[in-house]
């Protein structure tokens, strides 16, 4: 495999080149520079000239996008002395934006079955010196007299009849009687698809141009000859063919070789014409068919593919059959094309890549490079995973420079990899030639673009894979890989699986990777038995880890491996909930053998495993114990929560990591089955000196008066994370935490769990009097689910005295009596310490009384110092939690309120009231950012009245878009649409309507007060309407939300540039129309049936004020009607509108 040891490969070809100009048949040749090791420093010749573009179906209005720049105006430097390159670099532009099908180029192989005979130019070939002439008996010696002859000269390969004609024109070729005995002996030369031409021709010779050889190379066919076949193409007339050599004697046979490969080598760097414009536009049509053109990264070559006769024998025939194709050798951006030249009488065919077998392979799945030194073969091995490998058998003159182009591109894609793995073999010095990349800046190491490549390779839709990159935890940058973005499935794919961690080796930018939550169970049963080239055998640094077997280990051992071994900079891995009970069960994780059998050996710098959620067996206990028992390994933490452990194995883990005891920082064993003694986890935890996060969560131990863990252990370490919940704390317990907390030893405490303790309210007060400083200290408290109510008015009393710290979380607290919940609310109306307060989930005994609303209004108007507060409720299957309707009315306190910036306030049904007074604090608090206040019952007019507060509010920068507000109100107008279909009709009547059940505000209605006007004003009875209707009204609220969404991002998008300083993006008139939302339900049925316009409230707004009249009815803010006949109005309205 090559090893490029801190190469930094960021760009595949040179810097950007400019359009050529036409082609002028009488300008002279330009060369480009040579890349001998005496110039080392490249840099780029005069122009070569090419045709330019125009005129061509490729050309755009645009000059900045235009392909006139597909073609460099100067030609990079080639691997030869001088002469027209055999590669072609493109420009900066990217065929992605072509948006008509009809202007791609198509694609289409030929073979024409012509030699190109010369006529006009037999002065100039008179001229020439020769380099090797000889006969060409057809069959035997007893024909020896009609024998072709072949002559080289210096610009071409010439076939004469006779030997007497070649003596004609060459006079230093003697003629047959006074040439002695041939010395080439039963020798013969077969053109495919030419013959006629070679024996018909008008003339006593044929003509090969030199600088049309494509490729010399021998040919393995099974005859008793040594065979070489020259391949050829006439760009003019887009003719490509074949000859055949076939002689007896091999000296004979490998002077012909070297003879006409010098030759053509020596006239295609001594200067001929570069690829033709069509042929250009052509190649880079078919590679952006494929999605794969940028032009940036676009190099093309003329090559011969080759037909694998090897070990077969066949006559000639089959011989004329089996015959080499020539084509286009390109490469993209991510993969390497076979591209069959077009046909010159159908050139419009719409021929793709597929049609040539084995046409594309992704760069990234290359395992092989074989460049002969005997002649212009060589080949190429790709291999996706877990396939059989496929073998390109490719010739042509310029197969080194195809080798190192190749090379460079599997770099640039993998430009981390120190050591590219793929076998490559070819002749020595040409790797000399390879030119460094000029590095090129990109986010985490170019990540991106190798996971591209592989996605490319593999043939995966790259929006499928989502991840994040935490800059703001430990051991940063953090990779993160977030559930898959496919709507069709849950889970990544094996293959999507193994782009993300081969795109992760080598990559130094990542201290951390996760893969937390992601099944990897797919790669544990899964096993490459096609190849090995994937299996980490070194370090990073290139020393062997010798482990047994590895070829034979599932694919998610190597990965893992690899991972580990390549990487300097990872220190944490983190496999969290990634294999289900039934892969680990058996025949273990794989995570353990993976790892720990790096660790006591140094070989990788992964101190930081985490196993949560992984049921670990004894194959895997046994791995964890025998790394750690090592101190070599140095472990800073292994997490084993939720993994299963009963007692024995519990125990060999805390037995293994005492030996950690100066390096471990971190001990998760919460969620295990196991059963401690009241003083066993004390003599564990006695070993260990450096502990920064403690998780013993969820475990358990006999009944005892012991504390769980004595304050004299605790004050030996500085913990920062602490998280004892869901264990029943005792008094002691309590007394020791305080201790604990009282001591300055604690100020590093950043996060204290105590959830699920049956925590009272006096111990409560008496963790928060030992947490009190007089400066607030910067924790986070948990205390979720407690039996706060006892003791309750020390808790108050703490609360009212700024002893909490700064973030407090006090969820699903659950009050018998109502006073007590007011009591704290009052207290934090006081308090002065606590910036973030959740109090949701609230269970009260009843709805809220007033006072309890008037205590909450006072904490939303005088609190000062909250600067995020959570009041959501809880629906689900078995219990709701909501303050009631008077929540309303307490959420006025907002409008005064100078502090709070975010507001939670989710599952507290607001309805169409709750947002017309969101919508008045809006008006006036300008200091609000979030508020979150999804799955409220909220119908289209409350979502829309919502919208138009943001308006004239610049300081709003997030409101959600309620997507499951209208999932529900789109499910209960197809209830409506059922019961209707039951009852046979969609008309209403109007006395109807007065008895039926007003609920559910019409989507698009005003106050209900319009809808019995105006059905009492005008309007026949009843009103009926077809299905048709039915549906367009569906259509339309459904319509409308999408609008308002729209709408809303609009505005958050303009208050969030605002906020940051950005300029603001001109506002149309579509993107702020305020609609019209005050028609009412019986005015939508009333059109919807007399097809008219309505007249009687075109000034009514949306949340506007009610009339005299409205007031004479006793109208409130209750929605009218329902979601489908407010649809129906709606549909009518956009009808006639």
């Amino acid at each position: 495999m090559p090893d490029r040891r801190k190469r930094k490969s960021l760009s595949i070809f040179r810097p950007a080149l400019t359009a050529l100009t036409p082609i002028d048949d009488d300008a002279p040749d330009s060369a480009p520079a040579t890349l001998k090791k005496s110039h080392p420093s490249p840099a780029f010749s005069d122009q070569s000239p090419i045709p330019s573009p125009t005129g061509s179906s490729l050309e755009r209005t645009s000059s900045k996008n235009s392909l006139e720049r597909l073609i460099p105006k100067t030609r990079p430097r080639n691997l030869q002395k001088s002469g027209r390159p055999s590669s072609l670099f493109g420009s900066l532009r990217s065929l992605s934006s072509l948006q008509d099908e009809d202007e791609l180029l198509t694609r289409t192989s030929s073979t024409p079955s012509s030699l190109q005979s010369s006529t006009s130019n037999a002065p100039d070939l008179a001229t020439s010196m020769v380099l090797y002439h000889g006969p060409l008996p057809e069959a035997g010696p007893m024909f020896r007299k009609r024998c072709p002859y072949l002559v080289l000269t210096e610009t071409h390969l010439i076939q004469f009849k006779s030997q007497a004609r070649a003596s004609e024109m060459f006079p230093n070729i003697p003629p047959p009687q006074s040439q002695g005995r041939s010395n080439m002996r039963h020798s013969r030369i077969s053109s495919n698809g030419s013959t006629h031409d070679l024996h018909s021709s008008p003339e006593h010779y044929t003509a090969i141009a030199l600088a049309s050889i494509v490729a010399v190379y021998k040919l393995d066919d099974g005859e008793p000859y040594f065979t070489i076949e020259i391949a050829y193409f006439t760009e003019s007339t887009n003719h490509a063919s074949t000859i055949t050599l076939q002689i007896h004697d091999p000296r004979e046979s490998d002077l012909w070789l070297s003879t006409v490969r010098a030759a053509a080598s020596k006239t295609r760097v001594d200067g001929s014409t570069p690829f033709p414009q069509s042929l250009v536009e052509y190649t880079a049509r078919a590679l952006e068919q494929e999605h794969d053109y940028d032009p940036k990264h676009f190099t093309m070559f003329k090559v011969v593919q080759r037909a694998n006769k090897s070990g077969k024998r066949s006559s000639s025939d089959d011989l004329t059959k089996l015959t080499s194709k020539i084509c286009i050798l390109a490469i993209g951006m991510y993969q390497l094309h076979l591209v069959p030249l077009p046909k010159s009488t159908r050139t419009a065919s719409s021929t793709s890549l597929s049609d040539l077998n084995g046409a594309s392979h992704g760069i990234i799945t290359l395992t092989s490079i074989n460049v002969q030194t005997f002649d212009d073969s060589f080949q190429l091995i790709f291999r996706p995973p877990c396939q059989l490998s496929s073998t390109l058998f490719l010739a042509a003159l310029c197969a080194n420079e195809v080798a190192l182009s190749i090379r460079r591109t599997a770099e640039y894609l993998r430009p981390e990899w120190i050591e590219q793995p793929f076998v490559w073999s070819i002749p020595p010095g040409v790797e000399d030639d390879l030119l460094p990349f000029p590095s090129e800046q990109e986010e985490n190491k170019c990540f991106d673009r190798t996971l591209t490549a592989y996605c490319a390779a593999y043939k995966l839709d790259t929006s499928n894979i989502r991840y994040y990159v935490n800059y703001h935890c430990e051991d940063a940058p953090a990779f993160e890989l977030l559930p898959t973005g496919s709507l069709l499935r849950t889970n990544y794919s094996s293959i999507e699986l193994l782009a993300v961690m081969r795109a992760l080796r080598y990559n130094e930018s990542f201290g951390s990777i996760s893969f937390e939550g992601i099944s990897l169970d797919l790669l544990h049963a899964l096993s490459d038995r096609y190849g090995s080239e994937h299996v980490p055998w070194t370090t990073r640094s290139g020393e062997r880890i010798n482990l047994e077997e590895q070829e034979k280990t599932s694919l998610l051992i190597q990965e893992i491996r690899a991972l580990a071994l390549k990487s300097k900079r990872l220190r944490r891995l983190n496999f969290s909930y990634c294999l289900s009970k039934k892969s680990s069960s058996s025949s273990g994780s794989g995570v353990c053998e993976a790892l720990f059998p790096l660790c006591p050996r140094q070989l990788t710098n992964v101190d930081w495993i985490i196993l949560d959620g992984i049921m670990l067996s004894d194959m895997d206990i046994d791995y964890l114990y025998a790394a750690a028992i090592e101190k070599s390994c140095h472990f800073r933490a292994i997490d084993v929560g939720h993994c299963g452990l009963m007692d024995r194995n519990l125990y060999a883990v805390l037995q293994a990591l005492t030996h950690q005891g100066q390096t471990l920082e971190s001990i998760n064993i919460s969620g295990n089955l196991a059963r401690f003694q009241p003083d066993a986890l004390q003599e564990y935890l006695q070993n260990f000196t450096r502990i920064r996060k403690l998780n013993i969560s969820n475990t358990y131990r006999t009944s005892g008066p012991e504390p769980w863990i004595d304050a004299e252990i605790l004050l030996r370490w500085r913990l920062e994370d602490l998280n004892m919940s869901h264990i029943t704390l005792n008094e002691q317990t309590i007394a020791s935490l305080a201790t604990y907390l009282k001591n300055p030893q604690s100020d590093t405490m950043r996060n204290l769990s105590l959830n699920q303790c049956a925590l009272s309210g006096a111990g409560l007060g008496l963790l928060l009097h030992a947490i009190y400083r007089p400066i607030p200290r910067e924790l986070h408290l948990y205390v979720t689910e407690n039996r706060l109510e006892q003791g309750h008015d020390m808790l108050v009393s703490a609360v009212a005295s700024s002893c909490t710290p700064s973030q407090m979380t006090m969820e699903m607290l659950e009050y018998k009596e109502e006073i007590h919940f007011r009591q704290l609310l009052e207290a934090w109306v006081q308090n002065s310490s606590t910036k973030y307060l959740n109090i949701s989930k609230v269970s009260l005994p009843f709805e809220a009384s007033s006072e309890t609303f008037g205590a909450l209004k006072r904490l939303l108007a005088e609190n000062q110092i909250i600067e995020v507060l959570n009041l959501s409720g809880e629906e689900a299957h078995l219990e709701v939690a909501n303050f009631g309707p008077g929540l309303n009315r307490a959420l006025t306190g907002l409008k005064v309120n100078k502090q709070l910036e975010i507001l939670y306030l989710e599952h507290q049904k607001l309805g169409l009231q709750g947002a017309n007074t969101l919508a008045s604090v809006l008006e006036e608090n300008s200091i609000l950012r979030e508020i979150h206040c999804a799955n409220n019952e909220f119908n289209l007019q409350a979502f829309t009245v919502l919208v138009n507060a943001l308006e004239h509010n610049t300081s709003i920068t997030y409101l959600p878009f309620m997507e499951d507000d209208k999932a529900a109100s789109m499910k209960r107008v197809d209830r409506e649409i059922d019961n209707f279909r039951e009852s046979g009709s969609y008309g209403l009547t109007t006395p109807a309507k007065a008895t039926m059940k007003r609920t559910l505000g019409a989507a698009m209605s005003g106050p209900r007060s319009f809808s019995s006007r105006m059905a009492n004003a005008s309007g026949p009875a009843k009103q009926r309407f077809s299905d048709k209707d039915v549906m367009a009204a569906v259509d339309s609220l459904s319509q409308n939300w999408d609008q308002e969404s729209k709408r809303l991002q609009t505005y958050l998008m303009r208050n969030y540039s605002i906020r940051h300083g950005l300029p603001l993006e001109a506002m149309t008139d579509e993107d702020t129309d305020r609609p019209l939302t005050g028609w009412s339900g019986a005015t939508a049925l009333r059109v919807s049936s007399n097809d008219v316009t309505p007249v009687g409230e075109p000034n009514v707004q949306l949340g506007g004020s009610k009339t005299k009249e409205d007031d004479d009815e006793g109208v409130d803010m209750e929605d009218d009607g329902s979601d489908l006949e407010g649809a129906l109005m709606m549909s009518q309205k956009l009808d006639l509108g």
